[in-house]
């Protein structure tokens, strides 16, 4: 899988992808491995998160993932965001704590759902305004129309580390919401270009957005359903 080239200013960051809910409005379907423009919602996701030093895919393992990036599963499986972003961030605390070695981890931490075609303008939008003022420990996509998107932001690695272990101390992380994960900290929302958080959670979404159902690897199933890997809801309802 190869991306086009993109010049940024030098930002650290790992990125959390998240990818493994029920889609149960798309009949089950998986909306990783949904196409727009030849390519799936998956490898636009991946390629929105160019420049991070690792990356963790949070879903079932789509068995083709480009070389160094990990693949782990929220425990127990469909338990929401929040449980998928504190076990994409477990992945990488172990990764960098490896071999007997212990690297420092970015400052940043990229979560971004895969269900969102056009969110490579949001990430542009937002590593752009990474190095404006004031101070915060986030970044997140706000719409055209005002609505925040936690699902596509830069956060304080240690501070949202702080925040998942306080919410696993109180036993909140399975079917809660990002944003009661996220109540502690300080973000600063980013306005983005229109359309760029539009998300596909029903068919009608992506007949709007232009997105396929058919994969160009995977086919339908025996059923005739394109084979599709779900995300997760951004607010904490029942996924899907």
């Amino acid at each position: 899988m190869e991306f086009d080239a993109v010049e940024f200013d030098p930002v650290e960051f790992d990125a959390v992808i998240l990818a493994g809910g029920r889609s149960s409005r798309l009949g089950g379907s998986t909306k990783s491995a949904l196409v727009l423009g030849g390519r799936t919602l998956l490898e636009r996701a991946l390629q929105a998160a160019q420049g991070a030093g690792v990356i963790v895919v949070v879903g079932p393992d789509p068995g083709s993932l480009p070389a160094g990036v990990l693949n782990c599963r929220e425990e127990p499986p469909f338990a929401g965001p929040a449980a998928a972003i504190a076990a994409g961030l477990a992945a990488l605390a172990a990764h960098h704590s490896g071999d007997g070695r212990t690297v420092r981890a970015p400052p940043l931490t990229l979560v971004l759902a895969c269900d969102m075609p056009r969110v490579d303008a949001a990430v542009t939008a937002l590593r752009e305004a990474l190095d404006a003022g004031p101070e915060a420990d986030a970044v997140m996509a706000v719409s055209a129309d005002g609505r925040q998107q936690p699902l596509a932001g830069f956060y304080g690695t240690a501070a949202l580390q702080h925040s998942v272990a306080e919410a696993a101390q109180r036993g909140g992380l399975a079917d809660a919401s990002v944003f009661s994960l996220l109540a502690s900290l300080d973000v600063r929302g980013i306005l983005v270009p229109s359309g760029s958080t539009d998300d596909v959670d029903t068919w009608d979404d992506a007949a709007a957005l232009g997105v396929s159902g058919r994969s160009p690897d995977h086919g339908p199933d025996e059923s005739g359903a394109p084979r599709l890997n779900p995300t997760l809801e951004a607010n904490g309802e029942e996924p899907g």
